[in-house]
């Protein structure tokens, strides 16, 4: 098997991440077995401090030196379970030591598989407001939407304020089901949590619509990879 390496950014979404593959590991390897997992974490005070200036480089060169360091250790190959940092993507992988499986293609894959048409799109600003879910489902011949300005921001806030410090509230999830119940009225089949926090919040039980859950699927595909291929 393929030894794994995880570019983790937040603590709550890594920590599904590492799991999610353990999880996965048992269903498809057997009891208890999964692959060698490494997994490096710069603090996201780091990132934001990065993200805050629109300072993609930087964000770029804090991926490529966990990337580094992941190597170091044995890692074959490198998944991010952060969908905002995947902004940075393509100016990490021409000079990563290691290939990397992207998140939202994923995520564009499951959604092919299940045959939805368009998704809604729930993640911070930065993603709900980015090119990286836009570019890829259109790759794959897929619509999205995403909230209102006055929604992002909403979420937004709890995503920072609450769900990366491990909070997660009724009244969080209500507003959540609010918004997915508004993508689900502007015609989407599906809606991607396309923040590694939000599953945590939202279950496929309390979602309006039927969730992709970015997080678990880059698990599970990460997973898949390093014992098939």
């Amino acid at each position: 098997m393929k030894h794994l390496g995880i570019v983790a950014c937040s603590t709550e979404g890594a920590a599904l991440c590492y799991r999610e593959v353990s999880l996965v590991g048992s269903a498809l390897i057997g009891t208890h077995a999964h692959p060698e997992v490494s997994l490096h974490s710069h603090s996201l005070a780091d990132y934001m401090a990065c993200i805050y200036r629109d300072d993609w480089a930087g964000v770029a060169e804090l991926m490529l030196s966990s990337t580094r360091k992941l190597a170091q250790t044995g890692a074959d190959f490198v998944i991010c379970p952060d969908n905002t940092i995947h902004i940075a993507f393509d100016r990490v992988t021409p000079r990563s030591p290691l290939p990397w499986l992207h998140i939202a293609d994923v995520v564009a894959e499951e959604a092919r598989r299940h045959r939805y048409r368009c998704l809604g799109i729930l993640g911070t600003k930065y993603t709900m407001q980015g090119p990286v879910y836009p570019k890829k489902l259109a790759a794959a011949g897929l619509d999205a939407h995403v909230p209102e300005l006055a929604e992002q921001e909403r979420i937004n806030q709890i995503t920072f304020d609450e769900l990366v410090n491990g909070k997660f509230t009724k009244s969080a999830l209500r507003y959540f089901q609010d918004v997915i119940g508004h993508l689900k009225r502007l015609g989407c089949d599906a809606v991607v949590l396309a923040c590694t926090e939000h599953p945590l919040l939202v279950t496929p039980e309390d979602s309006p619509l039927p969730t992709l859950d970015s997080t678990r699927l880059l698990a599970r595909a990460a997973v898949e990879f390093a014992i098939t291929r």
